[in-house]
């Protein structure tokens, strides 16, 4: 990523940052005010919790620490705080705005629903934020059962395990990854695929306690394949792919395998690999070159976009991830904007694709509108009954 564009969204990033963490304090300062409360004790602890997600992620650059992990952990809450404090304060600005032409509001209750708004607003996102938690510490199986009109050697059926977003980090870390060893293990797969984001970005929190280490699967190490995602290049590719690739996975890099049922893997490099190396990776009708299209082709890439590209080259199956589903409601609606298949199947032609919500979670330990998941894509291939 050129320098530029990397100043510019980080400073577009903390400008609604601090817009937003301005917005929520003046309103609470002012139910302060009114209500005849120290100021100082609301806003020094204000500043501090909205300073720690900045802290934790600048500190950690330099020195992963325990401590910077608890920063990232507060300042995770934090941030799903700031949206549902913001979301629910503005809703009550836009009533305010409603009465002044309605007049629902009695002219002497005025400082009164401001008061109760603010802190009827705390009560509804605290609640929100343990629910949350809750729902992204328990990952379920998500099953998929389809089937590929073409003929494999030995098999009529395949099992696969996918897993994409794990986002290992100073957030996601033993616990996580000794559940999903668990989940894998009872799932006995023929075939295990990591979708990309398998590190959160920075390396340093990972290697500290060899969090991948940790990923003890007996019946999946024979057969792992992952690919790269965004985040692997954030905190420097050139280290986090040969940590992923010494633990056993095979990454990857725009390349085509063929598996020993004949069934053909195309994993291609993350299309955002270009911003941080400035190498473009090899086009689909390239890998397709060497591709028995008589064959079951199964496409591995970490962002579903350009799915017409993929049904254009008679790509069976095509797995991703990246979208989270969103990860938070309402942020589950603009996911469905932004991609023909932000989540879940969708068959194009005999092109079919899966695009899982993930298994870990970014910035926050939060999870609404959306599960934390690992899938399990039962394949039948149909040509062999002929």
């Amino acid at each position: 990523m050129k320098r530029y564009q990397m100043i510019t969204f980080i400073l577009i990033v903390l400008t609604v940052y601090i817009l937003t963490n301005l917005y929520i304090f003046l309103k609470g300062f002012n139910v302060i005010h009114e209500l005849g409360n120290s100021k100082l004790t609301y806003s020094i602890p204000f500043i501090i919790l909205s300073s720690v997600f900045i802290a934790g992620k600048f500190l950690e650059r330099n020195n992963s620490s325990v401590f910077t992990d608890m920063l990232n952990i507060i300042g995770g809450f934090w941030l799903a705080f700031m949206l549902y404090g913001f979301l629910l304060l503005l809703l009550s600005d836009i009533s305010l705005g409603f009465n002044k032409f309605f007049h629902f509001i009695p002219a002497g209750s005025i400082i009164n629903f401001k008061k109760w708004s603010f802190f009827t607003s705390i009560i509804i996102t605290s609640l929100a934020i343990l629910i949350g938690f809750v729902i992204a510490v328990t990952p379920i199986v998500r099953k998929y059962d389809i089937t590929i009109n073409k003929q494999v050697t030995g098999v009529n059926k395949l099992r696969i395990a996918a897993v994409s977003d794990i986002h290992l980090g100073s957030i996601i870390r033993k616990r996580s990854m000794n559940i999903l060893s668990k989940m894998l293990t009872d799932l006995k797969p023929d075939l295990t695929l990591f979708l990309g984001d398998i590190v959160d970005g920075e390396i340093g929190p990972v290697l500290r306690d060899d969090l991948l280490s940790e990923f003890k699967c007996p019946d999946c190490l024979s057969g792992v394949y992952a690919i790269t995602g965004n985040h692997e290049y954030i905190g420097g590719a050139y280290r986090t792919i040969p940590y992923i690739e010494s633990k056993g996975f095979r990454v990857l890099k725009d390349e085509v395998i063929t598996l020993p049922q004949g069934i053909q893997l195309i994993g291609r490099l993350d299309r955002d690999s270009f911003r941080f190396t400035g190498k473009e990776r090899l086009p689909l009708e390239e890998l397709m070159k060497n591709v028995d299209r008589s064959k079951p082709i199964i496409l591995l890439d970490h962002q579903p976009f350009n799915l017409g590209i993929t049904e254009k080259n008679e790509i069976d199956l095509q797995l991703s991830g990246h979208t989270h589903k969103g990860q938070m409601w309402p942020i589950t609606y603009i996911i469905k904007k932004i991609y023909e298949v932000g989540y879940g199947y969708k068959r194009k032609g005999n092109t079919q694709v899966i695009v899982s919500s993930g298994f870990g979670v970014w910035g926050t330990r939060i999870r609404l509108g959306s599960r934390s998941e690992v899938l399990l894509i039962n394949i039948t291939f149909s040509g062999n009954e002929e």
